[in-house]
Parts: C-alpha cells; structure tokens; sequence
C-alpha cells in the first residue's frame, strides 16, 4: 500500500489531484509543496554543469512543475503513483531538452589548447551513459514495488522507515529486506540488458 493511501481523503494525492482540478489553487499549492523536493532530489545531478546556464536543477524542476500543472486538467489519474511518475518523466524530457540546448550553444569562449582538461572523456561520458540508461531500462522491467523501493531509497534518498510507509511495510527491517531483493533482481535485469 502507498502511504498516500493510507492518507485521510483530504490528504491523498489523488483527492488533491481532483480539487486541483476543480480550481482548488490551495490543493494545487499543497500538491507542489509535496512533490517538488521528492523531484529536486530526483534530479539533482542528472542536468550535467555543461549543459547548466543561469538555470539550475531547482529552477528546472519549479519551471517543469508549474508548466505540468498548468494543464493539470488533461491528466488522467491512473492511481497515487502516477502523478508522481508524470511530474518525473515532465522533468526528464526537460533535462533531454537542456541536453540539446546545450550542444546547440556555440562554446562561450575560445579554446586555450595549453589549457589541462578535466572533465572526463568522450569514452567516459559514454561509459557513464550507457550504465544509466542500461539502469533505466532494467528499471522499467521491474514490480512497480521493486521500482518504488529502488528510486525511493537510491535516487530519492529514503531512510529505511520513510520506505517503509511508501511501500506499506510493518518496519524500517521489512522495506530493508525488500529493497534488497528488488536491487537484486534489479542486478539480474541489467546484466540482461547488457547482453541483449
């Protein structure tokens, strides 16, 4: 069970949702100050300094979060989780854009060729990239419980009891166990990936 779910009526995302979506700005307020540090931790260190203007992750994901509430009224609730997953994938197809952005900008200097570069390699990078999308696809074919202990306590930085009431596990000891079992199972399905 979703700690949402175990949540008063007036205080589940997905009733806020639906007063947000009647014009209730004060459930519209309530539903951003909820999820937007969740988000900030989930993105902070995916928007790379190079790609990194005036803007950073904070503002990115205020930005992402106003522009995805603005049109709060197409959403389709599928279930507390879902609101979550759409304001995180809203802010990752915004990172893929400053990603581009960013190649698209002329560099904002000359290079100095007697200059040490220490940022890592093209080989790096790669290597780096691959790993985090072969991450992202063994994810995808994870329970949505083993995703949700995953990205609760490796990307969102959980406590094991703070995951134990996402999860609706009796004890901080319960969701420990369970995260282990889902990270290896998550393992097994990047070794997968990587072979296919």
């Amino acid at each position: 069970m979703a700690a949402d779910e175990r949540k008063t009526p007036a205080e589940s995302s997905v009733y806020l949702l639906a007063r947000a979506r009647a014009g209730d700005r004060v459930a519209l307020d309530e539903l951003m100050t909820r999820y937007a540090p969740r988000l900030r931790r989930w993105a902070s260190g995916r928007l790379p300094r190079w790609a990194r203007d005036l803007a950073d992750t904070q503002d990115l994901v205020q930005e992402t979060l106003l522009q995805v509430f603005k049109r709060i009224d197409k959403f389709e609730v599928r279930g507390d989780g879902a609101l979550y997953a759409y304001l995180r994938q809203g802010i990752l197809n915004r990172i893929r854009n400053e990603y581009r952005r960013a190649a698209r900008r002329p560099p904002p200097e000359a290079l100095d060729s007697q200059a040490e570069d220490g940022a890592p390699s093209p080989l790096e990078r790669a290597i780096g990239r691959q790993a985090v999308e072969r991450y992202e696809r063994a994810l995808a074919r994870l329970r949505a419980e083993d995703r949700e202990a995953i990205v609760g306590r490796i990307e969102l930085g959980f406590t094991h009891e703070e995951l134990a009431a996402l999860l609706g596990k009796p004890s901080a000891n319960a969701a420990r166990m369970a995260l282990e079992r889902a990270l290896v199972r998550l393992f097994a399905e990047m070794e997968t990936v990587r072979r296919n």
